[in-house]
């Protein structure tokens, strides 16, 4: 019997250790693998042969992995280029080496790339006995081919509650006052706009839309004059016309080679003030909270992130099962559901799932009824909790032991 190995790259989420505790407790279950392995930091881990054996671990530990947030074994940015062989020969070898016959890459788009890239190099080398199975996971939701993705709901669901908590607090006091919240997504406004499902949001501005600073500054005014307030939600990709990021900073650029996309929430403030639209501001970046809440998860997301990895490890008991990712279909029914099935992860890779045209609504205005509907059920019921000492209790991160 051989053996399979799980890794996590890219950012991580409230969920992803969900995904792992799907895969071990389906080993338990039915042993298609006699060990099964965690990579410690993503492809750099396995490069380096950092492993750890989760093959029996007790239901307890499983239980509480589930609820875990971020990475437990740690993640890495480190991208496999197709041209460097080197890398690809080193990963089969140790593959080899270990027993090691499919990989679980848990990711976004690169590390849907690099399950495309492998299986590519294996084809092209007739290496049969090694394979490679993508797991979905990101905040972004920007994961083509899949209805959604795996740690979007409990990100959605965090910020929705942000917003309303914090439209509260901006309420209380009778100053014309504009709050700026500021989410992530470089390339999608998914997670902007789940802020809408708060009903309290006034103005939208994400990626998808090209950035009219005169329409949203006579947008700010409009709402100051009828209620006194403004309540404004950006994503950290909003971008002009041109492409350019709102956040551009070209110092940071010409020293580090690439744009920044964080500060759009900042560069909004000044612009406000500065054009005397508004005399205060106040602002709040969600940053990486939003990633990995540990309070505010959904149940949906959890279920689903679990099932993925129990849906991963069935369908590699097919041995000509290689290169794929896992994927999420929304059924056509009433009552809420999702079948499971799987694409090329070479049609994924690099491929960004934005919001559709049809569901923004016109002047920044926020997201229509349909969008609304599309999202509800992602950010629905809360998980039961482990609690120690006040607060949930967590596995220690593996790269830390």
């Amino acid at each position: 019997m051989s053996n399979c190995l799980i890794a996590q790259s890219g950012g991580p989420t409230s969920v992803i250790n969900a995904t792992i505790a799907g895969l071990i407790k389906a080993n338990q279950q039915n042993p298609v693998y006699e060990h099964v392995y965690g990579a410690l930091n993503g492809i750099e881990g396995i490069l380096m042969e950092k492993f750890v054996d989760l093959t029996n671990l007790p239901e307890e530990e499983i239980r509480i992995l589930m609820q875990t947030p971020s990475s437990v074994l740690g993640s890495c940015r480190y991208k496999l280029q197709r041209d460097n062989l080197e890398d690809h020969k080193k990963l089969i070898k140790i593959m080899t080496d270990y027993d090691i016959e499919t990989l679980f890459y848990i990711g976004g788009t690169d590390g849907m790339d690099t399950v495309a890239a492998m299986a590519e190099y294996a084809r092209e080398q007739e290496i049969t006995d090694r394979r490679f199975v993508g797991c979905p996971k990101t905040i972004d939701n920007n994961l083509v081919l899949t209805d959604h993705s795996p740690g979007y709901g409990s990100a959605a669901k965090y910020i929705s509650a942000a917003a309303l908590q914090s439209w509260l607090d901006l309420n209380v006091y009778t100053r014309p006052e504009v709050f700026i919240l500021e989410t992530m997504g470089k390339d999608s406004g998914w997670l902007a706009a789940s802020a809408c499902l708060s009903g309290i949001v006034d103005i939208l501005i994400v990626p998808e839309v090209p950035f009219d600073q005169e329409a949203v500054l006579a947008r700010v005014r409009e709402c100051i004059k009828e209620k006194n307030k403004c309540y404004i939600v950006v994503s950290e990709g909003a971008q002009y016309a041109d492409g350019t990021y709102l956040s551009s900073d070209k110092a940071k650029m010409a020293a580090f080679g690439y744009t920044f996309s964080g500060g759009a929430s900042a560069m909004l403030q000044n612009l406000i003030l500065t054009t005397n639209t508004a005399s205060r501001v106040r602002v709040q970046d969600l940053s990486v909270s939003q990633r990995c809440n540990i309070l505010g998860r959904s149940l949906t997301d959890v279920t689903e992130a679990f099932r993925v990895g129990e849906i991963a490890h069935k369908y590699s008991r097919d041995k000509s099962f290689t290169g794929k990712m896992i994927t999420l279909k929304r059924k056509d029914t009433k009552k809420y559901a999702v079948d499971y099935a799987s694409e090329n992860a070479s049609e994924i890779a690099g491929q960004v799932h934005t919001i559709p045209e049809e569901w923004l609504l016109a002047g920044n205005c926020g997201i229509t009824e349909e969008a609304k509907e599309y999202l509800r059920p992602l950010i629905e019921g809360s998980p039961e909790r482990v609690m120690k000492d006040g607060l949930p209790a967590f596995v220690k991160p593996y790269y830390l032991r």
